[in-house]
């Protein structure tokens, strides 16, 4: 870990799809142990910051550092063993329709390990409770609730036990009650297995709720960065706009 204590640190980042230029010189630091919340407009590039993170994309330019050494550089090798430091849960939790819960929870479990199917179905069943799923390991993707969906593909990113746990847009699609108890599920989740997590979120609410941290992306780079309380005071008018919803200000609604 370097000196600052941050455990991810994306420098000078840049990205283009073709001639859009999405990430346009990306600084950012992710403390060890604590929650930090990325939050942005729709199609702002916050899901491609964290897909950086984990290596699933290249920038054109910049560092991505993993306990200060950086990812971009590796082979396939030794970026699959940064990896399995990682969890992930996907903005559709990315279950495999052909799998039954138990298959899906238990999937990085058989590609990583080579633990007997008895323990694997354990471990299985244990981080299912961890997520207040019991007895749903023969349940297809089909057969859940979009809250149950999260819920499993939680189980699946924690299965591997990580030190990290990225999650993509968590609350999308969930009414507001589903959305506060996935809340509740990811701040349970870090302090019970002391994780590092970063979410990205529209839901500022919940920023506030889940995060230690909190960094806004506008127009490819992050524009503020702090504490709940630092970004609410923030003097940018921006974050202001952004933070309250408001039509008015120099954000471009149309």
């Amino acid at each position: 870990m370097d000196s600052n204590g941050s455990i991810i640190e994306l420098k000078d980042i840049y990205k283009s799809f073709g001639s859009q230029q999405v990430l346009k010189g990306i600084d950012l630091a992710i403390p060890r142990g604590q929650t930090t919340v990325i939050i942005g407009r729709s199609g702002g590039g916050k899901s491609v910051m964290l897909k950086h993170m984990i290596g699933l994309i290249k920038p054109d330019q910049g560092q991505v550092l993993v306990e200060g050494h950086d990812i971009v550089t590796m082979g396939d090798h030794q970026l699959n063993q940064v990896r399995r430091r990682f969890g992930m849960l996907f903005q559709d939790a990315a279950l495999f329709d052909s799998m039954n819960v138990l298959d899906n929870v238990a999937f990085p479990l058989r590609e990583h390990t080579r633990l007997p199917e008895r323990e694997i179905k354990e471990k299985v069943a244990e981080k299912l409770a961890m997520v207040g799923l019991t007895g749903v390991e023969k349940k297809m993707p089909g057969e859940l609730s979009g809250g149950m969906r999260k819920r499993v593909g939680l189980a699946r990113a924690i299965t591997l036990e990580p030190e990290i746990i990225l999650y993509d847009e968590p609350t999308t699609g969930l009414d507001p009650p589903l959305s506060a108890a996935i809340n509740r599920l990811i701040m349970e989740t870090q302090k019970r297995l002391g994780v590092t997590s970063v979410v990205i979120s529209h839901d500022i609410e919940g920023a506030y709720q889940v995060g230690q941290n909190i960094a806004m992306l506008y127009h490819g780079k992050i524009i503020a960065q702090g504490t709940p309380d630092q970004i609410r005071d923030s003097s940018d008018e921006v974050v202001q706009q952004f933070i309250h919803g408001r039509p008015e200000g120099p954000i471009d609604v149309i």
